[in-house]
């Protein structure tokens, strides 16, 4: 089956998302769709003119029929966050652009995995599910892969080892209350508190690295007025466990049911991402404080879902 990937928005993050399947080598088609047909084919036509140094790859711009051939389609469409804005004051906004494309897409579906990228991405992941109808495993945002990300290496600089050998997750909002999981990090093996002692320095950052991962997005912006090398990385990061069905733990937003006592919200949990898209949450014992913190994450969640649905906001 040739590895097509659509992607619905060709702006900073999708036309960004583009390059990396390009340069990856990960599809052999990739599609652009926006509502503004000239920014996809000038997208479209930039990268095709870079195709003899890479993998073979057909590169192409058009309207939602070309998502018909994809096993994946990824929404980045939308407006971005702003300096001093938050994700969840994107909502509204967002959430009519999705009213728009995501039955557009499932018109067209041919069993595509959706990926949803815009932010707020999990308020947007839980209405992507609703308007589409498909199985949760199939429609799932980015999450806080990114955020993870963000942690790790957050860690790493501060330790002074390879994040690589770095292994922790930030759970919860892809926003202001995503909660890094502490209590799950190792390093090389050795849980964090057995490395500290180790380590000898006696130090405790935690706060300090928690507060650098949850405003990491917004240092960004404030300076260059996107992000998008970073979640570019983390997409194609998705996409390749689900085309190479590696069962990869990734901390996707996907709806929960029945965790700490949450359920009908979409957040970020680690979760098994296969060929089929999300397999399976996995169950983290955490500690007391982070479950707390994990339920507050979620009612605020929640909040802003209600609002969407509700007569005004529908």
């Amino acid at each position: 089956m040739i590895r097509h990937i659509a992607i619905i928005g060709a702006g900073n993050v999708g036309a960004t998302t583009a390059y990396t399947f390009a340069a990856s080598g990960l599809a052999e088609k990739l599609s652009l769709i926006d509502i503004n047909e000239a920014k996809a084919e000038g997208e479209a036509l930039d990268l095709r003119d870079g195709i003899s140094f890479l993998r073979p790859v057909v590169i192409r711009s058009g309207g939602y029929e070309l998502c018909r051939e994809a096993q994946i389609v990824i929404v980045t469409a939308g407006a971005n966050q702003a300096p001093g804005q938050s994700r969840l004051e994107l909502l509204e906004q967002n959430a009519a652009v999705f009213r728009q494309v995501i039955p557009a897409v499932v018109e067209h579906d041919g069993g595509a995995i959706i990926i949803v990228v815009t932010n707020p991405v999990d308020v947007l992941t839980y209405l992507a599910q609703k308007l589409s109808g498909l199985p949760p495993g199939s429609v799932f945002g980015s999450g806080t892969v990114l955020d993870t990300a963000r942690l790790r290496n957050q860690i790493s600089r501060h330790c002074r080892i390879d994040a690589r050998n770095v292994h922790g997750y930030v759970i919860g909002e892809h926003g202001d209350t995503a909660v890094p999981v502490w209590s799950a990090v190792q390093i090389a093996g050795m849980r964090l508190e057995q490395f500290c002692r180790y380590c000898g320095k006696g130090c405790s950052a935690q706060t300090k690295i928690g507060e650098k991962v949850r405003s990491a997005a917004e240092r960004i912006i404030s300076r260059k007025g996107a992000t998008y090398y970073s979640i570019a990385l983390a997409v194609k990061r998705i996409v390749q466990s689900i085309l190479r069905n590696e069962h990869s733990v990734l901390t996707v937003s996907t709806l929960v049911e029945d965790y700490y006592g949450i359920s009908d919200v979409c957040l970020s949990l680690p979760a098994i991402v296969s060929g089929r898209g999300v397999q399976e949450v996995l169950p983290l014992e955490l500690a007391p404080p982070e479950a707390e913190a994990l339920r507050r994450s979620a009612a605020r969640l929640k909040e802003a879902q209600l609002r969407l649905f509700s007569p005004a906001g529908w």
